[in-house]
């Protein structure tokens, strides 16, 4: 749960690899500096700027825009760091704000890597300040805490420059605004009038005031959705934004400075015609090198790309795994999660653009025909036909704008899916063909596949960070399936074999259900270490036991459920006592001291037609497992129809709103956290007729049995 701060506030913070993204009501220079105990500054290399956006630990955007991450790794840091301030400035001459007062008071929140919420500031109180150190992350007995400053100058950056005590703080404020004037090609501003007959266009999407109720968009985090990379899928772990220099559910999965445009931004195109950047920005390319002296001879043959491979026409062809990140798996991560999101803000951009064509036909042709002397004859029809012609000409160039950013994420998909590992891979993948028990447990897993109505071929992983940090409910409720609307057709026309006709029943719904439930299961006891992950299933009624014949034959779990009140009883006692001992446990800091009969292995609980064969004492120890578990490696897995448990009134809200909800069918349900789109999640199923989850199984039987 993100802890909401006032001035002055601290809180503790329990990593060292963060993330710091600011939101703010117009564009802004992000900046950091490097202090002392004191907060003093050594020098100008003590400040992490545009002009110089990396330090050791610190990465911040290299231009102006509304929203930014900063990246932050304070166990790279210097021993005499003590300090880490964030510093925010008014850029000047650039979107029209000289006041922090005049825009709605900007943000800062500290997260995870995963995107986890743990600290949020919003810094109230400004007026005509045009510089703020929004917050400080600060060393205390080898603890870092952050605490929320807010303190701001009306002086601008040279002043907060000064007040750190760098003498050369006016050098540096205009070095400073130097880099910002040649970034500003690349920083998106607040939303400005539209040109070229744009103007009349509302302002909609993430830039425009948030609806009523409704919150400001955020970056991703694991499989909110998108939020997830998702998938740009979204939002994930790795380094500051940076568009120029090249992330996904996620994501995953994510977001956000400027790294391309927003819903309802209908910017004009590029002056040179080329593609608009919708890379996630913390995805980058590899750097071009310099361009050789006239002086030295250039080998003979083909001149090689300063970007890797390229096409025929000389763009860069997709890598798989060019994001940032400190393994392969890391920046495979975040190019998910960096498709997620660029996927989520080319349709928002389409969408929004032809939101706008509509509203434009409707205002001319309500002022060309206001007249009623021109609503009839040759002087109405020319007007109506010229209202249409725009019309559909702002719509064609809108969808090829959106054809061409498809067409680039279709063809990065192509290369990235077959590169994925195992946890991030589907079932159908051949990297399953050669499987491995692995020595460590992955960063990730895949859930799902996410798309859009825009482009059905088009699928994005649903991944989402380890260890689990929430239950997951399987829906096999009827209200599962579909709702009215495009996505409902999606999904049905998608549906597998006879369900193609129609709507699954209950009982198959119920069937599918419980295949997802295995098939996931499958998947985590396949990307542990062998005896390091367990699953145990709770069926009262018996009726699972065709879905559970892999995890039984392979020996994953051990026999099939005991059947009735008795079985719930006895799986629900183990594991409650192994919560309780390992809190204890880890506590007092004394592992060692755990019974020899205890499972320290994680462990996945499946519970099948929820709530049945559960009584109250049941329910409580369900409840407790569903909020302690998953800290000390216990899991939650609900397989149950939400409507079959109204008995129990509100008791039960909580425990749902805790789990992630996924559906057995393919269903419009998840919304990313940027536009709010509605994605179509797939289930994780192996093809029909595979033997692909048996055999991973059998693989990781024999590695357990050799161990």
């Amino acid at each position: 749960m993100t802890a909401e701060l006032v001035r002055g506030q601290n809180h503790p913070l329990d990593r060292t690899r963060v993330e710091i993204r600011v939101a703010a009501g117009g564009p802004v220079v992000a900046g950091v500096t490097l202090g002392d105990e004191q907060g003093r500054l050594s020098g100008v290399e003590a400040v992490a700027h545009p002009g110089a956006p990396r330090r050791t630990g610190i990465e911040v955007p290299r231009q102006a825009a509304a929203e930014h991450r900063i990246a932050v790794d304070l166990g790279a840091l210097p021993a005499a760091v003590h300090r880490v301030s964030v510093l925010l400035a008014l850029p000047s001459g650039f979107g029209g704000l000289t006041a922090f007062g005049a825009a709605a008071a900007p943000a800062v929140t500290v997260t995870g890597l995963d995107g986890t919420g743990l600290v949020r500031y919003t810094i109230t109180g400004l007026g005509a300040e045009s510089a703020v150190v929004a917050v400080e992350l600060y060393r205390r007995q080898d603890a870092w805490k952050v605490r929320a400053v807010g303190q701001g100058y009306a002086d601008g950056l040279p002043a907060m420059l000064r007040d750190q005590g760098l003498p050369q703080a006016a050098e540096l404020a205009a070095e400073i605004e130097e880099a910002v004037g040649q970034g500003q090609a690349r920083a998106v501003p607040a939303p400005a009038p539209m040109t070229a007959g744009r103007s009349e266009r509302p302002a909609t999407g993430p830039s425009a005031a948030p609806a009523q109720g409704r919150p400001s968009p955020a970056p991703p985090t694991a499989a909110d959705g998108p939020a997830p990379s998702g998938t740009g899928a979204g939002a994930g772990a790795g380094s500051a934004s940076d568009p120029g220099a090249g992330s996904g559910p996620g994501t995953v999965a994510g977001a956000k400075s400027a790294a391309g445009p927003k819903a309802g931004d209908l910017s004009p195109a590029p002056a040179d015609g080329g593609p608009i950047d919708y890379r996630h920005p913390r995805r980058r390319s590899t750097p071009a090198p310099a361009a050789p002296a006239p002086s030295s001879p250039r080998p003979a043959g083909p001149s090689p790309s300063a970007t890797g491979p390229t096409a025929p026409d000389g763009s860069p062809l997709p890598v798989a795994g060019d994001a940032a990140g400190w393994s392969m798996d890391e920046r495979l991560y975040n190019q998910v999660w960096g498709m997620f999101e660029d996927l989520a803000r080319s349709v928002a951009a389409y969408r929004s653009a032809a939101d706008f064509a509509e509203t434009r036909l409707e205002q001319e042709l309500d002022r060309a025909l206001a007249d009623p002397r021109d609503r009839l004859g040759t002087a109405g029809d020319a007007a109506r036909a010229t209202a249409r012609d725009k019309h559909a000409t702002l719509v064609t160039q809108a969808r090829a704008a959106l054809d061409r950013d498809l067409a680039q994420l279709t063809a990065e998909s192509e290369v990235v899916e077959p590169a994925l590992p195992p946890a991030f891979a589907r079932w159908d993948n051949p990297v399953w063909q050669g499987y491995h028990v692995p020595p460590a447990r992955p960063m990730a897993l895949r859930l799902g596949d996410l798309h859009l109505p825009e482009v059905l071929d088009l699928r994005i992983p649903m991944l989402v960070r380890l260890p689990l940090e929430r239950g997951l409910w399987i829906d096999s409720g009827p209200d599962s399936y579909g709702r009215p609307g495009p996505e409902r057709e999606i999904g049905r026309r998608e549906l597998p074999g006879a369900l193609t006709d129609g709507a699954p029943d209950e009982a198959e719904l119920r069937r599918l259900a419980m295949e997802s439930a295995v098939a996931i299961a499958a998947r985590l006891l396949a990307i542990h270490p062998a005896g390091e992950f367990a699953v145990q299933v709770i069926d009262p009624a018996g009726a699972a036991a065709p879905a559970l014949a892999p995890l039984v034959e392979s020996g994953a779990l051990p026999a099939y459920p005991l059947p009735g009140a008795k079985g719930v009883a006895a799986v629900l006692e183990e594991l409650t006592r192994r919560v309780e001992l390992v809190q204890m446990a880890v506590r007092h800091r004394a592992a060692d001291a755990l019974p020899a009969d205890l499972d320290t292995a994680e462990q996945l609980l499946i519970v099948h037609d929820f709530p049945h064969g559960f009584d109250d004492r049941a329910l409580t120890r369900l409840r407790y497992l569903a909020d302690e578990g998953p800290a000390v490696g216990v899991h939650l897995m609900l397989v149950a129809d939400r409507a079959q448990s109204r008995e129990y009134g509100p008791v039960l809200d909580p425990l749902w709103r805790s789990l992630l909800r996924l559906t057995p069918v393919p269903d419009a349900h998840l919304a990313d956290p940027w536009v709010g789109h509605a994605w179509t999640y797939e289930p994780p199923l192996a093809p029909p007729g595979s033997q692909v989850v048996r055999q991973v199984l059998g693989r990781l039987a024999a590695a357990r049995r050799a161990s």
